[in-house]
């Protein structure tokens, strides 16, 4: 009896891991990319949608071509992330939280994070929206 309860206790265990174990951070980060602004139009945006998973590591990289300020406002998202670093132009930032980010002339900056949450996050460029600069993130 006590052996058949171990064979099921380990089971349980062993599928449990399989099923819940999506994200592996050891895994090279998936690099997303977000370009405010282009050659054609100061209001155009690479994408609009970004699709992710709880529990794996990303990289999105944010530039800006410099002909506006893109203000990116995302706080319901931000707020349902792990922050592992920021880069800006060769500078590491250590910080655990982001309210926004704000290009006020040409740049890149990178954000590397986990999402933590499911759900469908709505991003904005202030002030460009009725331009269409706004999108989702969707978290699974």
């Amino acid at each position: 009896m006590i052996f058949l309860r171990g064979i099921l206790l380990f089971s349980i265990l062993i599928v449990s891991n399989n099923v819940l174990g999506k994200g592996d951070l050891a895994i090279r980060a998936k690099k997303l990319e977000l370009k405010l602004g282009s050659e054609k139009s100061d209001y155009d945006m690479s994408q609009k949608i970004f699709e992710m998973e709880t529990g794996k590591a990303y990289r999105l990289e944010i530039s800006s071509m410099g002909f506006k300020e893109y203000e990116i406002e995302a706080e319901d998202f931000f707020r349902n992330i792990w922050v592992r670093g920021i880069e800006v132009e060769g500078i590491e930032i250590d910080t655990q939280v982001i309210n926004e980010i704000e290009l006020e002339r040409e740049g890149e900056i990178e954000i590397k994070f986990v999402p933590i949450r499911p759900g469908d996050y709505e991003f904005e460029i202030e002030g460009l929206q009725s331009k269409g600069m706004k999108g989702v993130f969707k978290v699974r």
